[in-house]
């Protein structure tokens, strides 16, 4: 197979067709791309406010996918969802059109910027860049950002900007982060996660550890102190490291860390010194480790304290991040992406002290392989809320070929209840919610529909 050199396509005047252009990290690559003076066409499988507004913007947009969307392409960018199987990318093969992964084209991209800023971990990756995003805006630096989510102050996952400055949410699946070009990289931590990919734990420290070699000697690897697998898997590399977190070793570090009223407040100390007091508006320690990952990665680009400060009080949280949705009855709606154990685990330590008399889960798993992989886990955490509803497993890119049922877990969770579908979970929780509740749609599927259904209009 004949292997192309991306920097022959990625500049201005080559057309270029992207599979998939309304996918998260598609659309702004897609802007990207058309700032920078390429052609930019396109193709998704449905109609979406995200294609309608790159349509807007001067790009052609084929709904559905087939040979002839290609037309005159002189290469092609594919979202990973899009397997060899797909018409468009069978048709490229044929053509001996050359095809990059996405992740490739934003490694491209950000070899043209002065800092890119990457954010990796099993966990926290979107609320990071977020965090980080509104420091940088607040610092007035004019960032270019994707993020794995909706971020309010964007109204988008993404913006495109004028500095010399890239903030980019980094992951690890199919080693695609090996792409980048980090001169900042971020490991928040390093658990273990798509199991259908990587081998086990070792292989992932391992693919963690490439990732953040490819930091250059005068950049710098921002890592959790506190998290052992992060350690084991950075300090093999022998290169210093900017550690953040709780524990005193850290040279970020949160003490002093007071919740109240669902809002959290701390200091933070640089190398054992006063650096600054932080307020959040958001519960939660995984929050706060959060914050200390994009203060240390403002500590390393020299950004004003007083910008850490604003753009971390500004910040409320982004899209499916224990985002509040409404009421039900009096009940407290809050939906959250929450997919694996830790991320489980984290969410209900958050919300325990908030005083709500009743904390009821309705829980949709998250593939077949992470559900039987992590199921000892995903049981003991739910075994923690008052009420928990399950939903089917939601299958994304696999098939059950293992054997694992969402029935499975309520056999293990004592009063727990299985629901085959949706509006049936939904008419479940509309029955139940009562003042005092707070309600909780958990989970990286279509969850979030149950819990906007309920609300009260």
């Amino acid at each position: 197979m004949t292997r192309y050199n991306i920097a022959d396509y990625m500049r201005p005047g080559c057309r270029v067709h992207l599979v998939g252009i309304g996918g998260v990290s598609m659309a702004p690559l897609a802007e990207a791309l058309l700032g920078a003076g390429l052609l930019v066409a396109g193709s998704d499988m449905a109609q979406s406010p995200t294609t309608e507004r790159l349509s807007a913007s001067g790009i052609p947009i084929a709904i559905g996918h087939g040979a002839e969307n290609l037309q005159d392409a002189q290469c092609v960018v594919r979202t990973a969802a899009a397997r060899e199987d797909n018409p468009e990318v069978a048709a490229a093969r044929a053509m001996n059109l050359p095809i990059f992964e996405r992740a490739e084209a934003w490694g491209h991209i950000m070899r043209q910027y002065q800092n890119a800023v990457c954010i990796a971990g099993t966990h926290g990756k979107t609320t990071t860049t977020s965090m980080t995003t509104h420091i940088l805006l607040a610092a007035g630096v004019d960032p270019t950002v994707m993020i794995g989510g909706t971020l309010p102050k964007l109204k988008a996952g993404h913006r495109v900007g004028d500095g010399d400055t890239i903030v980019l949410e980094s992951c690890e699946y199919y080693d695609s982060f090996h792409n980048f070009s980090p001169t900042v990289a971020v490991v928040l931590n390093v658990e273990e996660d798509h199991l259908d990919y990587f081998a086990d734990l070792e292989e992932i420290r391992a693919s963690f550890r490439t990732f953040a070699d490819l930091v250059p000697a005068d950049g710098c690897i921002v890592a959790n102190g506190d998290d052992t697998n992060t350690m084991d898997a950075l300090i093999p590399l022998g290169r210093p490291l900017l550690t953040f977190g709780f524990g005193g070793q850290n040279r970020v570090r949160a003490t002093n860390i007071i919740h109240k009223d669902g809002r959290t407040s701390f200091d933070v100390t640089l190398d054992g010194a006063p650096y600054a007091a932080i307020t959040l508006q958001m519960p939660g320690n995984h929050n706060v480790s959060n914050a200390l990952a994009a203060i240390a990665v403002a500590i390393f680009l020299k950004l004003p304290v007083d910008a850490v400060i604003e753009g971390l009080a500004d910040f409320t949280g982004a899209g499916r991040r224990f985002e509040y949705k409404g009421e039900r009855n009096g009940a407290k709606v809050y939906d959250d992406y929450a997919h694996h154990p830790s991320e489980l685990r984290a969410l209900l330590d958050a919300v325990e002290h908030l005083g709500y008399e009743r904390v009821i889960v309705a829980f949709q798993p998250h593939t077949y392989t992470r559900t039987k992989a992590l199921f000892s886990d995903f049981v003991r955490e739910l075994r923690r809320p008052d009420l928990v509803l399950v939903a089917e497993i939601y299958a994304a890119r696999e098939t059950n070929t293992i054997g694992i049922t969402a029935e499975d877990l309520t056999v293990e969770i004592p009063g727990a209840t299985h629901f085959a579908t949706l509006p049936g979970l939904a008419e479940a929780l509309r029955e139940l919610a009562r003042p005092g509740d707070l309600i909780l749609t958990v989970g990286a599927g279509d969850i979030f529909k149950v819990g906007e259904a309920i609300l009260d209009q």
